[in-house]
């Protein structure tokens, strides 16, 4: 691993999801000399890379990590597959809907379909979503064994008191929805939200990304209307894919030990 290209990595990382750092806060989560943090710093500006706050001493993402992300979202086949089915999915249930891949431990959000109502809300395209603590995460971490591996290799955050923070608790919950087809998530990662959660599945049958309905926590339970549409659209945006049987087959004990 080259170190200067690790370590801006890791200056990014600490900068995702909207956070804002001085070259202190960065240079004590990388037990760094400021001097180094500050070099590191200033050649991803020259880039684009990360942004200064006007008037301010601290530092964010840059604009070119939005042009890159755009573009890989334009490449990602699933999601392209997927815009008219999730589309509909919002009008079918009248709730937001996330397009999830996965992203090193977390759940990369790679489309965004807003609630068709008149409320105020944010898009969440680009938004990195715990895995542990979300729906769409469980159904990842019931079908990909490499993806659970990353997971639990490292400590599972604390987001909220019913998020699920032991390993061996999680672990249990994804046998049952590997079976099942299917996830749900209540206040694990936002008080108040809750989602459910199917598998998308590609022609090998492999499960590379996963579709969610999300409501408010007190206006569940979602109604079984919502679960069959959820499963429908899992199940078009997997035969788009060229996905030939749905839901997918859930792991053996051999395939998990190899």
């Amino acid at each position: 691993m080259i170190q200067a290209i690790d370590r801006a990595a890791k200056v990014l990382q600490l900068l995702q999801g909207a956070r804002h750092l001085g070259i202190t806060d960065l240079a004590a989560a990388l037990d760094l000399p400021p001097s180094t943090v500050h070099g590191i710093v200033s050649s991803l500006r020259e880039h684009g890379l990360v942004a200064k706050e006007r008037g301010g001493q601290r530092y964010m993402l840059g604009p070119t990590l939005l042009a890159l992300s755009n573009v890989y979202l334009d490449t990602l086949d699933v999601r392209s597959r997927a815009l008219r089915w999730t589309q509909d999915l919002a009008r079918r249930t009248g709730l937001a809907v996330r397009l999830g891949a996965p992203h090193f431990s977390d759940v990369l959000v790679v489309h965004h379909v807003l609630r068709p109502d008149d409320t105020p809300q944010m898009l969440e395209t680009g938004m990195a979503v715990p895995a542990h603590a979300s729906a769409m995460g469980k159904v990842l971490l019931a079908h990909d064994q490499a993806f659970r591996a990353a997971v639990l290799a490292r400590p599972l955050r604390s987001l909220t008191a019913e998020t699920v923070t032991d390993p061996s608790a999680l672990a249990a919950l994804l046998d049952p929805i590997a079976h099942r087809g299917w996830a749900a998530e209540e206040d694990e990662a936002v008080l108040g939200e809750s989602s459910l959660a199917a598998p998308i599945c590609d022609a090998r049958g492999d499960v590379i990304a996963t579709v969610a309905v999300v409501f408010a926590t007190a206006d569940g339970p979602a109604p079984a209307t919502v679960l069959t549409a959820l499963r429908d659209t899992a199940r078009n945006v997997s035969r788009e894919l060229g996905g030939t049987s749905w839901p997918p087959r859930a792991a053996t004990a051999q395939d998990r030990t190899g």
